[in-house]
C-alpha cells in the first residue's frame, strides 16, 4: 500500500516521523509523496503553543478530502495533538480514523492495520513507556545533515510550557545507541549532525549520574564523514567549563549555539519559571563570546507573558539591543490549558503581544543587518545544498546557520565553475549581504 507522511512542528519531531516511516517501511508501505496516490496517510502533529494546534487540525481536514478525492483509505493522527486531546479529537474530528499519541510511535505499524479493518482505533501509552526504536531510520531531510535526537521530554516545568505533559520526563538515549545511530548517518553520506532534545545541556545526567554531553560530542567527532556537529536547545545555566572547552579543543563541534533565554526582565523569569536572572544571562553571553571568539549565538524570546509591563517590554528591549545576538526569534506568548501561567491574573492582550513582538524583531533585523555588513571580505565554509539556475549561484550555509531557521550563503556561478552537489563543501569570500542572507565567490 502507498504511505504518506506529513510531519509538522519541530525538528524532534521530524525525529519521530523518520522511525515511524521506519517501521511503516520494513512491512512493506511504499513511501509516496504524491498525497492523492495515498491509502495511507499518517500526520505527525504539533501542539506547542495555538498556532501549532490550528495548523495542525487544518491539515488534518485537508488530508481528509483525500478520502473523497483520492485514494485514500485510512488517515492516522500521531504526535503531541494525539496525546493531549485524544478525546476532543475523536469527538470534533471523526475524519482521523486512528490516533497515536507520543508514547505509541512503536504501535504505528499496529495501528495502521487496525484503522484499516476498523475506525476510531485509539493507541496511547505514558510517554515514558515508548518503545525503543532509536535504531535505523528512513531520513527526510535532504542528507547532507541530519538531526540526532539525544533526549527525550523535559523535567524544567517552566510555568509556560505543555511539553512535560505530553513528553514526559527528561530521558537521555544511551550514548552507545547515539553512537552506532551517527554511524549509520555517516555511511549514508549524512556530514552535519544537528543534535536535538527539549534541552541538550542535561544529557546523561539521568543515565550516568553526571551531565555527559562533552564525552557525547568526543566521541561523535571520531565518526569518520561527520565533517560538523551542532547544538541546539541548550540552557544557559548548562554552561559549564567542561562544554566550553568541548567546543573550542574539538574542530568538528561548531561554534554556534542555540540558547533560549525566554525573557530578560527578572521579575517575569522568576513568574516564567527560569532558573537564571538578567545578570546570569549578561555573565554567561560574555563568557561564550570571550572563551569561544568566533561563537554564533542564536535565543528565543517570550513578548506578552502574563503580568509583562510595558516596563518589562522596554528593558527586554534594552536586553536585546546590548547582547546584539546573532540569531533570535520571538514568539508571542500563547495562553495554554494545563499550565500555571494560563491562569496567572493580568494576562496581556494578543494584539499587544504580537505588537511587542514585532517590535523587538525589528530591533533584531536591524541588529542582524549590520553585523552581517562586518563579515564582507570574510572567507567562510560553506556546505552546498542545491542550485538556483535562474540566479546562477549555488545555495548553501556557513557554519552560522542551522537549517530551517537560519539565513543561507548564495554562491555566485561563474563559467567553468564545477557542478559541486548537496552535501559538498567549499571555501568562499562574502562579497555582500542580502536580508539576513549572504551573498559571495568562491
Amino acid at each position: 500500500m502507498k504511505l504518506c507522511f506529513v510531519s509538522l512542528g519541530c525538528d524532534k519531531n521530524l525525529v519521530d516521523s523518520e522511525r515511524m516511516i521506519t517501521l511503516l517501511s520494513k512491512e512493506g508501505f511504499e513511501l509516496t509523496d504524491l498525497e492523492e496516490e495515498a491509502e495511507v496517510i499518517v500526520v505527525n502533529t504539533c501542539c506547542f503553543i495555538d498556532s501549532a494546534k490550528s495548523e495542525s487540525i487544518e491539515e488534518i481536514l485537508r488530508l481528509a478530502q483525500y478520502k473523497e478525492d483520492g485514494a485514500c483509505r485510512c488517515l492516522i493522527v500521531a504526535g503531541c495533538l494525539a496525546q493531549r486531546y485524544p478525546a476532543e479529537i475523536q469527538k470534533e474530528l471523526p475524519e482521523a480514523d486512528a490516533l497515536v499519541g507520543t508514547g505509541a510511535i512503536g504501535d504505528i505499524v499496529d495501528a495502521v492495520r487496525a484503522s484499516l479493518k476498523e475506525k476510531g482505533t485509539v493507541f496511547l501509552r505514558p510517554p515514558e513507556e515508548a518503545a525503543d526504536i532509536n535504531t535505523g531510520r528512513i531520513i527526510a531531510t535532504p542528507g547532507n545533515y541530519e538531526y540526532l535526537k539525544i533526549a527525550e521530554g523535559c523535567g524544567r516545568r517552566c510555568t509556560y510550557c505543555i511539553i512535560p505533559a505530553i513528553r514526559g520526563r527528561y530521558r537521555s538515549v544511551p550514548e552507545p545507541v547515539l553512537l552506532k545511530e551517527a554511524e549509520e548517518l555517516a555511511q549514508r553520506g549524512v556530514k552535519e549532525l544537528i543534535l536535538v532534545a527539549q534541552e541538550t545541556g542535561l544529557y546523561g545526567s539521568d543515565l550516568y549520574g553526571k551531565k555527559t554531553l562533552p564525552e557525547l560530542l568526543s566521541r561523535l567527532s571520531d565518526i569518520e564523514g561527520i565533517r560538523w556537529i551542532r547544538i541546539m536547545y541548550y540552557y544557559p545555566e548548562e554552561v559549564t567549563a567542561e562544554f566550553i572547552e568541548a567546543v573550542r579543543s574539538l574542530p568538528k563541534v561548531l561554534p554556534y549555539l542555540d540558547m533560549p533565554v525566554q525573557h530578560a526582565s527578572d521579575r517575569i523569569l522568576k513568574a516564567m519559571g527560569r532558573r537564571t536572572s538578567q545578570a546570569e544571562l549578561r555573565a554567561v553571553v560574555e563568557r561564550l563570546r570571550r572563551e569561544i571568539p568566533e561563537i554564533t549565538l542564536r535565543t528565543t524570546l517570550i513578548s506578552g507573558f502574563p503580568g509583562e509591563t510595558e516596563e518589562d517590554h522596554e528593558e527586554l528591549k534594552r536586553f536585546v539591543s546590548e547582547m546584539r545576538f546573532d540569531r533570535l526569534g520571538v514568539f508571542p506568548y500563547s495562553e495554554e490549558e494545563g499550565t500555571p501561567a494560563a491562569s496567572f491574573p493580568d494576562q496581556v492582550p494578543e494584539k499587544e503581544r504580537k505588537r511587542r513582538r514585532d517590535e523587538i524583531m525589528e530591533l533584531q533585523q536591524k541588529i542582524v543587518f549590520e553585523e552581517g555588513k562586518k563579515l564582507i571580505g570574510r572567507s567562510f565554509e560553506v556546505q552546498i545544498e542545491g542550485r538556483l539556475p535562474e540566479e546562477n549561484a549555488f545555495i548553501g550555509r556557513t557554519r552560522r546557520d542551522a537549517p530551517e531557521v537560519d539565513g543561507f550563503f548564495f554562491l555566485e556561478e561563474k563559467r567553468g565553475m564545477r557542478e559541486y552537489m548537496t552535501g559538498d563543501f567549499v571555501r568562499a569570500w562574502v562579497t555582500g549581504t542580502r536580508g539576513y542572507d549572504l551573498t559571495g565567490v568562491l
